[in-house]
């Protein structure tokens, strides 16, 4: 029987994780397929506070994860498949086996929709990128390009234009689904050029990295290139939330729906991170969600030693 379980190690469930074991509540963390989550796709992390000069997102995750074990978390490199959430003790399929926790911390992150394009696992953090945020500073001065058309790809086009000489804004429909004073903001930035509808066919590549895009016109099939040096992908995110339902209350998209923080509707059930989290996406504020569900589980054990 575990005191607490966490799902994903990500900067939510690592810091859950330094908490929990620091509080003497022995975690056990599921890595799950990608250990580190998004940060081991990025390159260089420059705005994680602490880290004067940056830090590669993988060795983020690699000192985050050895701070974790230093106080005494087990890391479990398997998959959470199906879970019973319906009372405690909570049981979750691990392989063959069935674990029981008291409690659970879900930080199983979101998923960035990329486009599957030619070489492109191999171009991200070389031109390629799914967060103008994190990486947006990298094009200060250069030509960027933002393939989408809901509010998300304009606020990437607007932050972005701040940054770069120019912005090409690329959408395969004639019209965007982003509301109409979110479209109207983006045409009147100067440094924003709406491309549509236009598909794009393959990045171009010089010395390995991102140096200008391949589209074509849906309507007449005309190839065109642009010369840029990034392209970000803001075609939104799949939170890794399935194996939770239908115990867990999410959104329409499949967010976590939290309340006090990190609470979700199950009562010794908690949320950090990107899965509950479709604002904001940053590292530093899912290791803030995973250090307030660690102490809520805690605080939520102490009730329960208490009340027996």
């Amino acid at each position: 029987m575990n005191k607490v379980t966490i799902v994903g190690t990500g900067p939510a469930g690592l810091t859950a994780a330094i908490y929990a074991a620091r509080a003497q509540l022995q975690p056990v963390v599921y890595a799950g397929l990608q250990h580190g989550g998004q940060l081991t796709t990025t390159t260089e992390v420059e705005n994680f506070p602490g880290f004067a000069h940056g830090i590669m997102g993988p060795q983020l995750m690699t000192d985050m994860t050895a701070q974790a074990e230093r106080f005494g978390t087990k890391i479990v490199y398997d998959m959470v498949t199906k879970t019973d959430l319906s009372k405690p003790p909570f049981k979750l399929w691990v392989g063959k086996d069935i674990v029981e926790t008291q409690t659970l911390i879900i930080a199983t992150g979101a998923t960035a929709k990329t486009l599957n394009l030619p070489g492109e696992s191999t171009l991200m953090g070389r031109g390629l990128s799914t967060c103008a945020t994190c990486d947006g500073f990298f094009y200060r001065g250069r030509k960027v390009a933002v393939t989408g058309g809901g509010d998300s790809a304009m606020e990437e086009a607007m932050y972005l234009a701040n940054l770069a000489t120019e912005v090409y804004l690329i959408h395969r429909r004639e019209q965007f689904r982003a509301s109409p004073i979110m479209v109207e903001r983006a045409q009147k930035d100067p440094k924003i050029k709406m491309m549509i509808p236009y598909v794009i066919e393959e990045p171009v590549v010089k010395d390995e990295v991102v140096a200008g895009l391949k589209l074509r016109h849906r309507d007449t099939g005309a190839i065109e290139e642009i010369e840029v040096d990034g392209l970000f992908m803001a075609i939104g995110h799949t939170p890794n939330s399935e194996v939770f339902k239908p115990w867990i209350e999410t959104d329409e998209q499949g967010y976590v729906r939290v309340r006090e923080f990190t609470k979700t509707n199950v009562e010794g059930v908690f949320a950090a991170g990107d899965i509950s989290d479709p604002n904001f996406r940053q590292a530093i504020t899912a290791a803030g969600m995973g250090c307030q569900a660690a102490i809520q589980a805690q605080r939520y054990l102490e009730h329960l030693e208490a009340s027996h």
